[in-house]
Protein backbone atom coordinates (compact mmCIF):
# COMPACT_ATOMS: atom_id res chain seq x y z
CA UNK A 1 0.00 0.00 0.00
CA UNK A 2 1.84 2.99 -1.08
CA UNK A 3 1.77 6.55 1.14
CA UNK A 4 -1.20 8.03 -0.42
CA UNK A 5 -3.70 5.21 -0.21
CA UNK A 6 -2.33 5.00 3.62
CA UNK A 7 -3.32 8.30 4.09
CA UNK A 8 -6.60 7.84 2.44
CA UNK A 9 -7.04 4.85 4.41
CA UNK A 10 -6.40 5.97 7.55
CA UNK A 11 -8.25 9.61 6.95
CA UNK A 12 -11.36 7.83 5.51
CA UNK A 13 -13.65 8.28 9.10
CA UNK A 14 -12.93 11.64 9.02
CA UNK A 15 -13.29 12.35 5.51
CA UNK A 16 -16.66 10.24 5.65
CA UNK A 17 -17.87 12.15 8.14
CA UNK A 18 -17.20 15.67 7.04
CA UNK A 19 -18.59 15.02 3.61
CA UNK A 20 -21.57 13.57 4.74
CA UNK A 21 -22.57 16.13 6.89
CA UNK A 22 -21.14 18.83 4.16
CA UNK A 23 -23.60 17.12 1.69
CA UNK A 24 -26.56 17.15 3.95
CA UNK A 25 -25.76 21.29 4.46
CA UNK A 26 -25.27 21.76 0.87
CA UNK A 27 -28.81 20.73 -1.09
CA UNK A 28 -29.42 23.84 -2.89
CA UNK A 29 -28.50 24.07 -6.24
CA UNK A 30 -26.80 27.87 -5.38
CA UNK A 31 -25.12 28.37 -2.36
CA UNK A 32 -26.54 31.38 -0.21
CA UNK A 33 -25.71 33.45 3.08
CA UNK A 34 -27.87 30.61 4.73
CA UNK A 35 -25.76 27.73 3.63
CA UNK A 36 -22.41 29.39 3.91
CA UNK A 37 -23.31 30.65 7.40
CA UNK A 38 -24.15 26.63 8.01
CA UNK A 39 -20.64 25.59 5.89
CA UNK A 40 -18.94 27.59 7.97
CA UNK A 41 -20.71 26.77 11.66
CA UNK A 42 -20.01 23.18 10.41
CA UNK A 43 -16.15 23.29 9.71
CA UNK A 44 -16.08 25.08 13.49
CA UNK A 45 -17.82 21.86 14.14
CA UNK A 46 -15.11 19.43 12.44
CA UNK A 47 -12.42 21.64 14.31
CA UNK A 48 -10.68 23.28 11.10
CA UNK A 49 -10.68 26.11 13.67
CA UNK A 50 -12.93 29.23 13.60
CA UNK A 51 -10.25 31.38 11.79
CA UNK A 52 -9.76 28.75 9.19
CA UNK A 53 -13.73 28.26 8.76
CA UNK A 54 -14.03 31.99 8.58
CA UNK A 55 -11.14 32.29 5.78
CA UNK A 56 -12.85 28.80 4.28
CA UNK A 57 -16.30 30.12 4.19
CA UNK A 58 -15.32 33.58 2.39
CA UNK A 59 -13.33 32.14 -0.52
CA UNK A 60 -16.70 30.19 -1.26
CA UNK A 61 -18.41 32.89 -1.44
CA UNK A 62 -16.35 34.81 -3.41
CA UNK A 63 -16.36 31.41 -5.58
CA UNK A 64 -18.44 31.32 -8.53
CA UNK A 65 -19.20 27.24 -8.94
CA UNK A 66 -21.22 26.17 -11.68
CA UNK A 67 -24.24 24.49 -10.55
CA UNK A 68 -24.35 21.59 -12.93
CA UNK A 69 -21.42 20.61 -10.49
CA UNK A 70 -21.77 18.44 -7.71
CA UNK A 71 -21.33 21.48 -4.86
CA UNK A 72 -20.31 19.38 -2.25
CA UNK A 73 -17.03 18.21 -4.44
CA UNK A 74 -16.84 21.71 -5.62
CA UNK A 75 -16.49 22.85 -1.86
CA UNK A 76 -14.38 20.13 -0.81
CA UNK A 77 -11.81 20.70 -3.57
CA UNK A 78 -11.58 24.54 -1.97
CA UNK A 79 -11.22 22.77 1.50
CA UNK A 80 -8.18 20.92 -0.30
CA UNK A 81 -6.60 23.99 -2.05
CA UNK A 82 -6.86 25.95 0.73
CA UNK A 83 -5.20 22.89 2.98
CA UNK A 84 -2.46 23.21 0.66
CA UNK A 85 -1.87 26.56 0.78
CA UNK A 86 -1.44 26.94 4.43
CA UNK A 87 0.04 23.46 5.49
CA UNK A 88 2.81 23.29 2.80
CA UNK A 89 5.16 25.86 4.01
CA UNK A 90 5.46 23.87 7.19
CA UNK A 91 6.18 20.25 5.76
CA UNK A 92 9.80 19.27 7.51
CA UNK A 93 10.89 16.31 5.52
CA UNK A 94 14.72 17.42 6.28
CA UNK A 95 13.80 15.97 9.92
CA UNK A 96 14.32 12.19 8.51
CA UNK A 97 17.54 12.69 6.47
CA UNK A 98 20.89 12.12 7.19
CA UNK A 99 22.85 14.01 9.91
CA UNK A 100 26.30 14.96 9.27
CA UNK A 101 27.10 15.47 12.88
CA UNK A 102 25.14 14.86 16.05
CA UNK A 103 20.96 15.90 16.70
CA UNK A 104 19.78 15.62 19.62
CA UNK A 105 15.89 15.53 19.61
CA UNK A 106 13.87 15.94 22.63
CA UNK A 107 10.38 14.14 22.37
CA UNK A 108 7.51 15.54 24.73
CA UNK A 109 3.51 14.99 24.88
CA UNK A 110 1.23 14.15 27.91
CA UNK A 111 0.67 10.75 28.53
CA UNK A 112 -1.46 8.59 26.30
CA UNK A 113 -0.61 10.43 22.84
CA UNK A 114 1.56 7.63 21.81
CA UNK A 115 4.85 8.98 22.37
CA UNK A 116 7.02 5.99 23.00
CA UNK A 117 5.46 4.12 20.18
CA UNK A 118 6.10 7.51 17.85
CA UNK A 119 9.86 7.53 19.29
CA UNK A 120 10.04 3.68 17.89
CA UNK A 121 8.54 4.53 14.23
CA UNK A 122 10.81 7.43 13.54
CA UNK A 123 13.64 5.23 14.91
CA UNK A 124 12.94 3.04 12.06
CA UNK A 125 12.58 5.89 9.37
CA UNK A 126 16.40 7.60 10.65
CA UNK A 127 18.17 4.52 10.37
CA UNK A 128 16.66 3.41 7.26
CA UNK A 129 17.92 6.69 5.84
CA UNK A 130 21.65 5.56 7.04
CA UNK A 131 21.33 7.54 10.46
CA UNK A 132 23.12 5.93 13.18
CA UNK A 133 20.20 6.09 16.14
CA UNK A 134 20.40 6.14 19.84
CA UNK A 135 17.42 6.22 22.40
CA UNK A 136 17.57 7.89 25.73
CA UNK A 137 15.11 6.16 28.20
CA UNK A 138 14.68 9.75 30.00
CA UNK A 139 10.95 8.87 30.71
CA UNK A 140 11.87 7.19 34.52
CA UNK A 141 9.07 8.23 36.03
CA UNK A 142 7.47 4.73 34.76
CA UNK A 143 8.92 1.50 34.44
CA UNK A 144 6.56 0.16 31.80
CA UNK A 145 7.78 3.39 29.74
CA UNK A 146 12.02 2.44 29.91
CA UNK A 147 10.58 -1.46 28.75
CA UNK A 148 8.67 -0.80 26.19
CA UNK A 149 11.09 2.03 24.91
CA UNK A 150 13.46 -0.64 24.67
CA UNK A 151 11.25 -3.16 23.08
CA UNK A 152 10.95 -0.79 20.35
CA UNK A 153 15.07 -0.68 20.18
CA UNK A 154 15.36 -4.17 20.11
CA UNK A 155 12.48 -4.01 17.17
CA UNK A 156 14.27 -1.74 14.98
CA UNK A 157 17.10 -2.45 16.05
CA UNK A 158 19.13 0.76 17.08
CA UNK A 159 20.96 1.22 21.06
CA UNK A 160 19.47 2.66 24.02
CA UNK A 161 20.75 4.02 26.92
CA UNK A 162 18.55 3.22 30.05
CA UNK A 163 18.48 3.82 34.25
CA UNK A 164 16.21 2.67 36.96
CA UNK A 165 12.89 3.59 37.50
CA UNK A 166 13.37 6.89 39.29
CA UNK A 167 16.86 8.04 37.95
CA UNK A 168 17.45 11.72 37.40
CA UNK A 169 16.01 12.08 33.48
CA UNK A 170 18.60 14.33 32.81
CA UNK A 171 21.72 12.51 33.72
CA UNK A 172 19.99 9.60 31.37
CA UNK A 173 19.65 11.97 28.35
CA UNK A 174 23.64 13.39 29.16
CA UNK A 175 24.88 9.81 29.29
CA UNK A 176 22.98 9.04 26.00
CA UNK A 177 24.50 11.99 23.63
CA UNK A 178 28.12 11.21 25.30
CA UNK A 179 28.08 7.60 24.37
CA UNK A 180 26.63 9.09 21.03
CA UNK A 181 29.67 11.41 20.38
CA UNK A 182 32.38 9.02 21.54
CA UNK A 183 30.10 5.88 19.18
CA UNK A 184 29.80 8.45 16.26
CA UNK A 185 26.33 8.42 16.29
CA UNK A 186 24.37 10.92 14.15
CA UNK A 187 21.12 10.94 16.14
CA UNK A 188 19.90 10.94 19.58
CA UNK A 189 15.90 10.47 20.60
CA UNK A 190 14.99 11.60 24.28
CA UNK A 191 11.98 9.80 25.16
CA UNK A 192 10.50 12.44 28.58
CA UNK A 193 7.90 11.79 30.82
CA UNK A 194 4.25 12.52 30.22
CA UNK A 195 2.85 15.21 31.56
CA UNK A 196 0.88 18.18 31.97
CA UNK A 197 1.54 21.86 33.15
CA UNK A 198 0.08 20.85 36.46
CA UNK A 199 2.90 18.58 37.67
CA UNK A 200 5.22 21.18 38.15
CA UNK A 201 8.09 18.65 39.17
CA UNK A 202 7.90 17.05 35.52
CA UNK A 203 7.66 20.46 33.92
CA UNK A 204 10.89 21.10 35.64
CA UNK A 205 12.90 17.76 35.02
CA UNK A 206 11.83 18.60 31.09
CA UNK A 207 13.75 21.66 31.37
CA UNK A 208 16.91 20.22 33.05
CA UNK A 209 17.18 17.82 30.51
CA UNK A 210 17.00 20.55 28.07
CA UNK A 211 20.16 22.30 29.87
CA UNK A 212 22.10 19.36 30.62
CA UNK A 213 22.13 18.48 26.56
CA UNK A 214 23.96 22.39 26.42
CA UNK A 215 26.61 21.29 28.45
CA UNK A 216 28.04 18.95 25.81
CA UNK A 217 26.43 20.82 22.92
CA UNK A 218 25.09 24.62 23.11
CA UNK A 219 22.94 24.23 20.48
CA UNK A 220 21.23 21.25 21.66
CA UNK A 221 18.24 20.03 21.36
CA UNK A 222 18.44 20.61 17.92
CA UNK A 223 14.89 19.51 17.37
CA UNK A 224 12.07 19.34 20.12
CA UNK A 225 8.94 17.85 18.75
CA UNK A 226 5.66 17.37 20.88
CA UNK A 227 3.19 14.62 19.90
CA UNK A 228 -0.23 15.50 19.77
CA UNK A 229 -3.53 12.78 19.71
CA UNK A 230 -6.14 13.54 17.36
CA UNK A 231 -8.59 12.32 19.18
CA UNK A 232 -8.25 14.86 21.88
CA UNK A 233 -9.72 17.57 19.83
CA UNK A 234 -9.23 21.40 21.12
CA UNK A 235 -7.24 20.30 23.90
CA UNK A 236 -4.62 20.02 22.16
CA UNK A 237 -4.53 23.80 21.50
CA UNK A 238 -4.02 23.84 24.95
CA UNK A 239 -0.83 21.59 24.55
CA UNK A 240 0.98 23.16 22.35
CA UNK A 241 0.78 26.53 24.06
CA UNK A 242 1.75 25.28 27.42
CA UNK A 243 4.75 23.20 25.96
CA UNK A 244 6.11 25.69 23.33
CA UNK A 245 6.25 28.14 26.44
CA UNK A 246 8.56 25.81 28.49
CA UNK A 247 11.13 25.00 25.34
CA UNK A 248 10.38 26.59 22.04
CA UNK A 249 8.81 23.46 19.77
CA UNK A 250 10.33 22.82 16.02
CA UNK A 251 8.27 20.28 15.26
CA UNK A 252 4.73 18.61 15.88
CA UNK A 253 3.73 14.92 15.06
CA UNK A 254 0.60 14.13 15.00
CA UNK A 255 -0.98 10.39 15.87
CA UNK A 256 -4.08 8.53 16.20
CA UNK A 257 -5.39 9.87 13.39
CA UNK A 258 -6.66 6.72 11.77
CA UNK A 259 -9.49 6.61 14.91
CA UNK A 260 -11.10 10.02 14.87
CA UNK A 261 -13.65 11.84 13.02
CA UNK A 262 -11.93 15.29 13.63
CA UNK A 263 -8.57 15.34 11.83
CA UNK A 264 -9.50 19.00 11.08
CA UNK A 265 -7.69 19.60 13.98
CA UNK A 266 -4.22 19.89 12.62
CA UNK A 267 -5.37 22.27 9.90
CA UNK A 268 -6.45 24.70 13.09
CA UNK A 269 -3.24 24.24 14.81
CA UNK A 270 -1.42 24.83 11.71
CA UNK A 271 -3.01 27.78 11.27
CA UNK A 272 -2.44 28.98 14.82
CA UNK A 273 1.09 28.01 15.35
CA UNK A 274 2.65 27.77 11.96
CA UNK A 275 5.11 25.24 13.36
CA UNK A 276 6.27 22.73 10.61
CA UNK A 277 4.63 19.13 10.94
CA UNK A 278 7.09 16.55 10.84
CA UNK A 279 4.64 13.39 10.62
CA UNK A 280 1.31 12.09 11.19
CA UNK A 281 0.33 8.24 12.94
CA UNK A 282 -2.07 6.26 11.13
CA UNK A 283 -1.69 3.36 12.81
CA UNK A 284 0.19 0.77 15.19
CA UNK A 285 2.62 -0.57 12.98
CA UNK A 286 5.92 0.03 12.57
CA UNK A 287 5.62 1.30 9.35
CA UNK A 288 2.30 3.76 9.91
CA UNK A 289 4.02 7.07 10.49
CA UNK A 290 4.15 8.89 7.44
CA UNK A 291 6.66 11.50 6.71
CA UNK A 292 4.20 15.12 6.53
CA UNK A 293 3.38 16.30 2.94
CA UNK A 294 0.38 18.96 2.77
CA UNK A 295 -0.51 17.54 -1.08
CA UNK A 296 -1.55 14.40 0.34
CA UNK A 297 -2.78 15.38 3.79
CA UNK A 298 -5.58 17.37 1.75
CA UNK A 299 -5.85 14.43 -0.44
CA UNK A 300 -6.74 12.09 2.38
CA UNK A 301 -8.86 14.46 4.28
CA UNK A 302 -10.76 15.39 1.46
CA UNK A 303 -11.11 12.52 -0.27
CA UNK A 304 -9.70 14.47 -3.58
CA UNK A 305 -6.84 13.52 -5.59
Amino acid sequence: MGIFEKFKSGFKKSASAFTTGLRDIVVKEEIDDKTLDKIEDYLIQSDVGIVSASEIREIISQTKIDPNKDLTHEINNILKNYIISIMKPLENIEFFKKKEKLNATLISGVNGVGKTTTIGKISKILKGNGNKVMLAASDTFRAAAIDQLENWANKVDVQITKSSQGSDPASVAYKAIEEALNNNFNQVLIDTAGRLQNKKNLMEEYKKIANVTKKIDPNAPHDVILVLDATSGQNVINQVEEFNKIIPITGLIMTKLDGTAKGGILLAVAKKYKLPIVALGLGEKEDDLQIFEAEKFAEAFTQIN
